[in-house]
Protein backbone atom coordinates (compact mmCIF):
# COMPACT_ATOMS: atom_id res chain seq x y z
CA UNK A 1 0.00 0.00 0.00
CA UNK A 2 1.38 3.55 -0.93
CA UNK A 3 0.30 6.60 0.45
CA UNK A 4 0.71 9.92 -1.42
CA UNK A 5 1.70 12.90 0.39
CA UNK A 6 -0.87 15.65 -0.21
CA UNK A 7 1.90 18.34 -0.73
CA UNK A 8 3.74 16.55 -3.42
CA UNK A 9 0.97 16.00 -5.72
CA UNK A 10 -0.95 19.24 -4.95
CA UNK A 11 0.71 20.52 -8.53
CA UNK A 12 -2.58 18.57 -9.83
CA UNK A 13 -4.99 20.87 -9.06
CA UNK A 14 -3.74 23.07 -11.66
CA UNK A 15 -4.37 20.89 -14.32
CA UNK A 16 -7.32 22.37 -16.79
CA UNK A 17 -8.83 18.07 -17.01
CA UNK A 18 -8.72 16.97 -13.19
CA UNK A 19 -11.06 13.65 -12.68
CA UNK A 20 -10.22 10.64 -10.45
CA UNK A 21 -9.39 8.42 -13.83
CA UNK A 22 -6.57 11.25 -14.77
CA UNK A 23 -5.23 11.63 -11.08
CA UNK A 24 -5.02 7.62 -10.71
CA UNK A 25 -2.94 7.24 -14.24
CA UNK A 26 -0.60 10.47 -12.83
CA UNK A 27 -0.20 8.45 -9.60
CA UNK A 28 0.75 5.18 -11.10
CA UNK A 29 3.24 6.90 -13.47
CA UNK A 30 5.32 8.47 -10.68
CA UNK A 31 4.85 5.08 -8.75
CA UNK A 32 6.69 3.07 -11.41
CA UNK A 33 8.86 5.99 -12.27
CA UNK A 34 9.84 5.81 -8.13
CA UNK A 35 9.08 9.82 -8.09
CA UNK A 36 5.29 9.27 -5.81
CA UNK A 37 5.64 11.15 -3.09
CA UNK A 38 5.02 9.36 -0.54
CA UNK A 39 3.85 9.82 3.21
CA UNK A 40 4.71 7.49 6.06
CA UNK A 41 2.02 5.13 7.56
CA UNK A 42 2.60 5.05 11.47
CA UNK A 43 1.97 1.21 12.74
CA UNK A 44 -0.78 0.05 15.05
CA UNK A 45 1.65 0.89 18.45
CA UNK A 46 2.82 4.26 17.44
CA UNK A 47 -0.50 5.18 16.67
CA UNK A 48 -1.63 4.42 19.64
CA UNK A 49 1.02 5.80 21.69
CA UNK A 50 0.39 9.05 19.91
CA UNK A 51 -2.99 8.95 20.84
CA UNK A 52 -2.21 9.18 24.40
CA UNK A 53 0.36 12.05 23.88
CA UNK A 54 -1.11 13.71 21.82
CA UNK A 55 -4.82 13.81 24.19
CA UNK A 56 -2.38 14.89 27.16
CA UNK A 57 -0.87 17.63 25.06
CA UNK A 58 -4.81 18.81 24.32
CA UNK A 59 -5.62 18.58 28.42
CA UNK A 60 -2.68 21.18 29.14
CA UNK A 61 -3.98 23.40 26.61
CA UNK A 62 -7.06 23.06 28.23
CA UNK A 63 -5.67 23.74 31.84
CA UNK A 64 -3.82 26.81 30.26
CA UNK A 65 -6.75 28.33 28.79
CA UNK A 66 -8.50 27.80 32.54
CA UNK A 67 -5.15 29.79 33.62
CA UNK A 68 -5.70 32.80 31.46
CA UNK A 69 -9.59 32.98 32.01
CA UNK A 70 -8.70 32.97 35.93
CA UNK A 71 -6.23 35.98 35.46
CA UNK A 72 -8.96 37.71 33.33
CA UNK A 73 -11.18 37.61 35.92
CA UNK A 74 -8.75 38.84 38.15
CA UNK A 75 -8.12 42.27 36.00
CA UNK A 76 -11.23 42.92 35.77
CA UNK A 77 -11.70 42.98 39.08
CA UNK A 78 -8.59 45.50 39.14
CA UNK A 79 -6.76 42.43 41.30
CA UNK A 80 -2.69 43.24 40.89
CA UNK A 81 -0.89 39.92 40.79
CA UNK A 82 2.63 40.67 42.24
CA UNK A 83 4.28 36.80 42.02
CA UNK A 84 5.50 35.11 38.88
CA UNK A 85 3.27 31.82 39.45
CA UNK A 86 -0.62 32.62 40.17
CA UNK A 87 -1.12 28.98 40.55
CA UNK A 88 1.76 27.52 43.23
CA UNK A 89 1.20 27.55 47.00
CA UNK A 90 1.69 31.30 47.26
CA UNK A 91 -0.84 31.87 44.49
CA UNK A 92 -3.82 29.56 45.95
CA UNK A 93 -3.43 31.69 49.08
CA UNK A 94 -4.10 34.52 47.46
CA UNK A 95 -6.86 33.25 45.69
CA UNK A 96 -8.35 32.33 48.64
CA UNK A 97 -8.10 35.23 50.58
CA UNK A 98 -8.87 37.87 47.81
CA UNK A 99 -12.46 39.38 48.16
CA UNK A 100 -13.92 39.23 45.06
CA UNK A 101 -17.90 39.62 43.94
CA UNK A 102 -19.71 36.57 44.28
CA UNK A 103 -20.09 36.12 40.31
CA UNK A 104 -16.61 36.80 39.92
CA UNK A 105 -15.68 34.41 43.07
CA UNK A 106 -17.96 31.86 41.72
CA UNK A 107 -16.06 31.77 38.35
CA UNK A 108 -13.16 31.42 39.53
CA UNK A 109 -13.58 28.34 41.59
CA UNK A 110 -15.34 26.93 39.31
CA UNK A 111 -12.32 27.13 36.59
CA UNK A 112 -9.92 25.72 39.91
CA UNK A 113 -11.82 23.07 39.90
CA UNK A 114 -11.99 22.24 36.28
CA UNK A 115 -8.22 22.61 36.81
CA UNK A 116 -8.17 19.98 39.26
CA UNK A 117 -9.93 17.92 37.60
CA UNK A 118 -7.39 17.90 34.70
CA UNK A 119 -4.66 17.45 36.67
CA UNK A 120 -6.21 14.56 37.85
CA UNK A 121 -6.25 13.23 33.83
CA UNK A 122 -3.17 14.67 32.73
CA UNK A 123 -1.23 12.94 35.15
CA UNK A 124 -3.35 10.01 34.06
CA UNK A 125 -2.16 9.88 30.29
CA UNK A 126 1.09 10.70 31.17
CA UNK A 127 1.89 7.71 33.20
CA UNK A 128 0.15 5.34 30.61
CA UNK A 129 2.71 6.61 28.14
CA UNK A 130 5.45 6.32 30.56
CA UNK A 131 4.55 2.49 31.10
CA UNK A 132 4.59 1.90 27.01
CA UNK A 133 7.82 3.60 26.65
CA UNK A 134 9.59 2.54 30.09
CA UNK A 135 11.60 -0.14 27.82
CA UNK A 136 11.95 2.36 24.85
CA UNK A 137 15.96 2.68 24.69
CA UNK A 138 15.26 5.75 22.56
CA UNK A 139 12.70 7.02 25.50
CA UNK A 140 15.53 6.36 28.00
CA UNK A 141 18.48 8.04 25.93
CA UNK A 142 16.59 11.29 24.93
CA UNK A 143 16.07 12.09 28.64
CA UNK A 144 19.81 12.77 28.38
CA UNK A 145 19.88 15.31 26.48
CA UNK A 146 19.44 18.92 28.75
CA UNK A 147 16.07 20.64 28.20
CA UNK A 148 14.40 16.82 27.60
CA UNK A 149 12.22 15.09 30.05
CA UNK A 150 9.94 12.58 30.49
CA UNK A 151 6.80 14.36 28.99
CA UNK A 152 9.06 15.88 26.02
CA UNK A 153 10.91 12.42 25.67
CA UNK A 154 7.47 10.91 25.17
CA UNK A 155 6.49 13.65 22.10
CA UNK A 156 9.07 12.71 20.48
CA UNK A 157 9.00 9.20 20.63
CA UNK A 158 5.17 9.10 19.42
CA UNK A 159 5.06 11.83 16.64
CA UNK A 160 8.37 10.95 15.04
CA UNK A 161 7.96 7.26 15.06
CA UNK A 162 10.79 5.29 12.80
CA UNK A 163 13.50 7.43 12.94
CA UNK A 164 15.48 5.75 10.29
CA UNK A 165 12.86 6.83 7.67
CA UNK A 166 15.04 10.15 8.03
CA UNK A 167 18.46 9.76 6.47
CA UNK A 168 19.77 12.10 8.61
CA UNK A 169 19.32 14.91 11.30
CA UNK A 170 18.79 17.72 8.79
CA UNK A 171 15.99 15.59 7.14
CA UNK A 172 14.14 15.55 10.66
CA UNK A 173 14.74 18.83 11.30
CA UNK A 174 13.09 19.74 8.03
CA UNK A 175 10.23 17.77 8.47
CA UNK A 176 9.05 19.14 11.85
CA UNK A 177 9.14 22.48 10.17
CA UNK A 178 12.04 24.19 11.29
CA UNK A 179 13.84 24.88 8.64
CA UNK A 180 14.14 27.75 6.53
CA UNK A 181 11.50 28.36 3.23
CA UNK A 182 14.73 28.47 0.02
CA UNK A 183 13.65 30.33 -3.13
CA UNK A 184 16.15 30.05 -5.67
CA UNK A 185 16.00 31.69 -9.15
CA UNK A 186 19.16 32.02 -10.89
CA UNK A 187 21.60 33.59 -8.74
CA UNK A 188 19.15 35.30 -6.79
CA UNK A 189 18.33 32.81 -3.49
CA UNK A 190 15.83 34.13 -1.01
CA UNK A 191 16.21 32.28 2.75
CA UNK A 192 13.15 33.28 4.31
CA UNK A 193 10.94 32.49 7.75
CA UNK A 194 10.40 28.60 8.62
CA UNK A 195 8.15 26.51 7.14
CA UNK A 196 6.26 25.28 9.87
CA UNK A 197 5.27 22.14 7.91
CA UNK A 198 5.21 18.51 9.79
CA UNK A 199 4.38 17.80 13.43
CA UNK A 200 3.59 20.67 15.50
CA UNK A 201 4.06 19.19 18.43
CA UNK A 202 7.76 18.35 17.75
CA UNK A 203 8.10 21.78 16.50
CA UNK A 204 6.35 22.72 20.09
CA UNK A 205 8.77 20.17 21.77
CA UNK A 206 11.85 21.16 20.54
CA UNK A 207 11.52 24.81 21.07
CA UNK A 208 9.89 24.11 24.55
CA UNK A 209 13.42 22.12 25.70
CA UNK A 210 15.52 25.30 24.41
CA UNK A 211 13.40 27.53 26.40
CA UNK A 212 15.48 27.63 29.19
CA UNK A 213 18.42 26.00 28.91
CA UNK A 214 21.50 27.47 31.00
CA UNK A 215 24.42 28.74 28.81
CA UNK A 216 26.72 26.30 30.52
CA UNK A 217 25.23 24.03 27.96
CA UNK A 218 26.27 23.57 24.24
CA UNK A 219 22.99 24.25 22.84
CA UNK A 220 22.00 26.83 25.41
CA UNK A 221 25.61 28.56 24.40
CA UNK A 222 24.19 28.74 21.04
CA UNK A 223 20.82 29.92 21.25
CA UNK A 224 22.53 33.00 22.98
CA UNK A 225 25.33 33.47 20.42
CA UNK A 226 22.51 33.70 18.04
CA UNK A 227 20.30 35.73 20.03
CA UNK A 228 22.82 38.37 20.64
CA UNK A 229 23.15 38.85 16.62
CA UNK A 230 19.61 38.11 15.66
CA UNK A 231 17.05 38.34 18.50
CA UNK A 232 15.83 35.71 21.01
CA UNK A 233 13.39 34.13 18.44
CA UNK A 234 15.64 33.13 15.61
CA UNK A 235 18.13 32.21 18.30
CA UNK A 236 15.60 29.81 20.10
CA UNK A 237 14.25 28.20 16.66
CA UNK A 238 18.64 28.15 15.93
CA UNK A 239 19.01 25.98 19.47
CA UNK A 240 15.80 23.82 18.19
CA UNK A 241 17.13 22.61 15.09
CA UNK A 242 20.16 22.02 16.85
CA UNK A 243 18.39 19.98 19.93
CA UNK A 244 16.44 18.02 17.13
CA UNK A 245 19.86 16.68 15.62
CA UNK A 246 20.36 15.44 19.14
CA UNK A 247 17.11 13.95 18.94
CA UNK A 248 17.80 12.55 16.05
CA UNK A 249 20.77 10.48 17.11
CA UNK A 250 19.57 9.50 20.74
CA UNK A 251 16.44 7.84 18.43
CA UNK A 252 18.53 6.26 16.15
CA UNK A 253 22.00 5.29 18.47
CA UNK A 254 20.27 5.09 21.53
CA UNK A 255 22.88 7.57 22.93
CA UNK A 256 24.02 11.13 21.91
CA UNK A 257 27.91 10.76 21.62
CA UNK A 258 28.11 14.71 20.97
CA UNK A 259 27.16 14.97 24.53
CA UNK A 260 29.94 12.62 26.09
CA UNK A 261 32.86 14.39 28.28
CA UNK A 262 35.26 12.13 26.22
CA UNK A 263 33.60 13.54 23.05
CA UNK A 264 34.43 16.63 23.91
CA UNK A 265 38.20 16.42 25.21
CA UNK A 266 39.13 14.53 21.50
CA UNK A 267 37.62 16.90 19.94
CA UNK A 268 39.85 19.71 21.23
CA UNK A 269 42.82 17.89 21.18
CA UNK A 270 42.14 16.93 17.19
Amino acid sequence: MHLAHPLGVKAFEYRRVKNDERDAKDLADLLRMGRLPEAWIAPPAVRELRELVRHRAKLVRVRSLCKAEIHAVLAKCGVQITMNDLFGVAGRELLDQTVLPAPYRARIESLRRVMDALEFEIELFAGLARVRLVADPGYTALQTIPGIGQVLAAVFVAEIGDVHRFTGPDKLASWCGLTPTHRESDTHVHRGRITKQGSRLVRWAAVESVQILPKTTLVGAMRDRVADRRGHNIGVVAAARKQMGYVYYALRDHHVRALQPNHHTKASAA
